[in-house]
């Protein structure tokens, strides 16, 4: 691996994690493609601290919202381990931001049985082509959903289920995280801006646990320690691309221009099954 090639994986992760274009189908296609190898002789570590990177984008940029969930579910455990007689309930939208953070997650353990076959599909990129067009049909419609008004404080249970399902079915490679749940959010009623939030604070502990695993298998693999200083260069271009990806997507969903992203998606898959076919 070069310092380039670093870079360019860096804002590949960066620039797809949050945009709807789907990040693992984009690096699968860098490393089946064009031959940057990431994920195998010792490099698996790189793939984890990109998708590291991008986590701290997130958390910078909802930053207030975290600290705004830590501080309520602080205040509603004191307040139920000490109640006061007759005294008025307050009300905690960030530790009920939690519930649904946590309920959405969930069906995330569905997949955790077919994890191996799921990771298998990474080295198909015909599989990938079909998926990034299927992306590109959901984030058509979605531009044409109804605006809908549901925040944190009225959403609900099911809501966040739906989102979680499809959460869970965006693992696959090809399909968009971001796009999937996004366009989940919006079709259950959630208001657009707060869908790209829930959609980003429910990807924290979807990373963070997915990390852990490859984290595990990375280093019983094995670590290629002399191309540590590029992962740090990588990680790096990464988060800062991957922050401004964030700024960005708010930008495009609150204009109401989400589908745009539909042709790119539908021209990324008929094109990697064109360059699958012919290579």
């Amino acid at each position: 691996m070069t310092a380039l090639q670093a870079i360019l994986l860096g804002l590949v992760q960066g620039i797809t994690e949050f945009l709807p274009i789907s990040s693992s189908g984009h690096l699968s296609i860098c490393q089946n493609l064009f031959g940057i190898d990431t994920g195998e002789n010792g490099n698996m570590l790189f793939d984890v601290l990109l998708h590291l990177g991008t986590l701290v984008s997130i958390c910078i940029v909802y930053r207030r919202d975290l600290v705004r969930i830590v501080r309520d579910c602080i205040a509603f455990y004191r307040e139920a381990g000490h109640p006061v007689p007759g005294g008025e309930k307050r009300r905690y939208p960030g530790a009920r931001l939690l519930l649904m953070i946590v309920i959405a997650t969930l069906p995330l353990f569905l997949i955790l049985p077919i994890h191996d076959q799921v990771e298998k599909l990474y080295n198909s990129t015909l599989f990938i082509g079909i998926a990034l067009i299927l992306t590109g049909a959901m984030l058509f419609a979605s531009d044409r959903m109804p605006r809908g008004r549901k925040r944190a404080k009225n959403m609900s249970v099911i809501d966040a289920v739906l989102v979680g399902i499809c959460q869970a079915i965006a693992t696959v490679p090809g399909l968009s995280r971001s796009g999937t749940t996004i366009t989940a959010g919006m079709a259950a009623g959630l208001d657009r801006q707060f869908a790209v939030k829930f959609s980003f604070l429910i990807s924290i502990p979807a990373v963070l646990g997915a990390n852990l695993l490859s984290l595990v298998k990375a280093f019983s693999e094995g670590i290629e320690w002399s191309y540590f200083p590029l992962y740090l260069l990588g990680t790096l271009v990464a988060m800062v691309t991957g922050y401004a990806a964030i700024i960005l997507l708010r930008y495009i969903v609150r204009r109401g221009k989400f589908g745009y992203f539909a042709y790119y998606c539908a021209f990324a898959g008929v094109l990697t099954l064109i360059l699958t076919l012919v290579l």
